[in-house]
């Protein structure tokens, strides 16, 4: 059966220390992504993207102006739903305490999620691992002064 999977991503820059990315281990795959997940039943987009990054990050966010939503076909990597995202700017209402990482895929034991922060500077397509996400840093890299 196909299906849409709706999902809703952060996009948490720092002017220090560049845009937030999430390395995670699911399904016998590694992958690069923005933090942000899956849109429950029942839950508007803008509380999805805060659950997720309390879940995620363990921190509260202010959902900000919306950047991006697919707009093409993309095909899930896990099942056969079709995926739909939709992109916000994000603002920690607090300072993240998390243990960040600057390798990518630097997992802690018993952990299938890690965080590191890539400077604006250095961001490229290829830092992610998604079409939609790659879409994303490309029309982020377009507005960005650097």
């Amino acid at each position: 059966m196909s299906y849409f999977n709706v999902r809703v991503y952060g996009l948490l820059i720092d002017p220090d220390k560049g845009l937030l990315i999430s390395d995670e281990y699911s399904e016998k795959k590694s992958f690069s992504k923005f933090p942000g997940g899956g849109l429950e039943l029942g839950e508007g987009l803008r509380d999805a993207l805060k659950r997720e990054f309390m879940e995620e990050c363990n921190a509260g966010i202010e959902v900000l102006e919306h950047f991006y939503t697919t707009d093409f076909y993309e095909q899930s990597s896990f099942n056969d739903s079709q995926i739909l995202s939709i992109y916000y700017f994000v603002k920690a209402l607090d300072p993240l305490e998390m243990a960040f990482k600057t390798d990518v895929f630097d997992f802690a034991e018993n952990s299938t999620q890690s965080f590191r922060w890539i400077k604006l500077k250095d961001l490229k397509p290829e830092d992610v691992t998604f079409k939609t996400d790659r879409t994303v840093v490309e029309l982020l890299l377009q507005q960005v002064d650097f």
